[in-house]
């Protein structure tokens, strides 16, 4: 009989599985926060209310968003393999916190895309050092329910931030709104005097030394990398090209009051289920078969949104919500699957490669997707272009390696 996904579990597991997903909650906050907050931030910084420029910045702050959570991802993850992923936790933790903070004092519109590109980078970094950690002090048989918290967190942090919109009006007090995210600061505190090291992670340490940040392009890991990091992308420009504007294009169709914070509430509702049902049930699947699943679903769901011609209402809220599962599924599979990659040296980089160079992807595609078409804000249009990216996912996941029923590598 298989045991429960708790049984045996120490106190050292349940303290790192608290840090780590209180982590991803103040997280996924942070990352909300941007598509309630940047339209009315991008008026009051530009003296206008022209949708044009709005769109642009809106593009260029969610580009600087991904570019620095790409680094981020790739330098706390290496970090995290050379002094431990508790203490490059602290860092990356105070570093998302901090500059995220700063935002609420901005002046100016590239003041926010340069905060946020240095924020973005702790984002990056305590995604892939939470899950490594997590993943090595866990027994194997309760990963699959831990890939779903894992997913799970973040989303409960994206709901916070729009029940946060409702209590105070983005178009008012976006300022408040982004002082309030240097809280997660204190996070640090629990994860330096409370939160065990990777047991694992100090055994790999004491046999060889640190290695250097090439190490998961080496032969052997290469394809590895770089296939995990396409799996990533697909996910990831989906998520920022297309389904994080549904707020603003709520925007743009209606003046109900909170409107777009209700829009963010009820995807983050169908992300939370979407992440833990996506880890849980895929875990009895194949993962090929499993990822190429949830690019089926996502695409078919997020077509019907982006291509039926709306009013805001209750039938709208409910795709949104469908959209938001599915969409967010993505992050319940790839704490599951990304660290079934790499062995434990190179773990938290090659981890933080695979899901955050899939940004640097996005914040390209996003880009391309706003600046090289004439869409003019039309939000619904970009969405329905951007997601035949899962359609490359569909053919890119048969040339992954399948890991079901696999130890992690040592």
């Amino acid at each position: 009989m298989q045991p429960r996904w708790y049984s045996g579990a120490t106190r050292g597991q349940w303290l790192a599985l608290a840090a780590a997903l209180l982590g991803w909650a103040f997280d996924g906050f942070e990352q909300g926060v941007f598509p309630l907050v940047a339209r009315p931030a991008l008026i009051d910084l530009l003296g206008l209310s022209d949708d044009e420029p709005v769109r642009i910045w809106n593009s260029v702050l969610t580009a600087s968003f991904l570019l620095g959570a790409a680094l981020g991802g790739l330098v706390f993850g290496w970090l995290g393999d050379r002094i431990g992923r508790v203490r490059a936790m602290v860092f990356s933790v105070l570093f998302y916190a901090l500059f995220t903070g700063v935002c609420g004092f901005a002046q100016a519109p590239w003041h926010l895309a340069v905060l946020r590109f240095l924020a973005a980078m702790g984002m990056g970094g305590e995604w892939s050092l939470g899950v490594a950690l997590v993943m090595e002090k866990w027994s194997p048989h309760a990963r699959p329910v831990l890939a779903g918290l894992i997913g799970a967190a973040a989303n409960v942090g994206f709901l916070a931030t729009s029940l946060l919109g409702l209590a105070l009006k983005p178009d008012k007090f976006w300022r408040i709104l982004l002082v309030v995210c240097a809280f997660p600061a204190l996070l640090t505190f629990l994860l330096r005097m409370f939160v065990p090291e990777s047991e694992k992670w100090e055994q790999a340490a004491a046999k060889a030394p640190s290695p250097g940040l090439g190490a998961i392009f080496r032969p052997g890991l290469r394809h590895r990398s770089l296939l995990g990091a396409g799996l990533g992308a697909v996910a990831l420009l989906a998520t920022w090209g297309a389904v994080l504007t549904i707020p603003p294009w709520v925007g743009q169709m209606t003046t109900t009051p909170h409107a777009p914070s209700y829009a963010l509430m009820t995807s983050a509702c169908g992300a939370v289920l979407g992440t833990i049902l996506a880890a849980v049930l895929g875990h009895r699947l194949p993962r090929r078969v499993g990822y190429f699943g949830l690019c089926l679903l996502s695409f078919v769901a997020c077509e019907i949104l982006f291509l039926t011609p709306w009013t805001y209402g209750a039938p709208f809220l409910a795709v949104v919500f469908v959209v938001g599962a599915c969409s967010a599924a993505f992050y319940g599979f790839l704490p599951l699957y990304l660290p079934e990659l790499f062995p434990t040296r190179v773990r938290a980089s090659g981890q933080g490669f695979c899901y955050n160079f899939g940004r640097s992807l996005a914040a390209i595609g996003v880009l391309v997707t706003n600046f090289g078409l004439d869409l003019k804000g039309e939000y619904a249009r970009t969405g329905s272009i951007i997601v035949l990216v899962y359609l490359a996912g569909m053919v890119l996941v048969w040339f992954v390696p399948e890991t079901r029923g696999q130890p992690l590598p040592e």
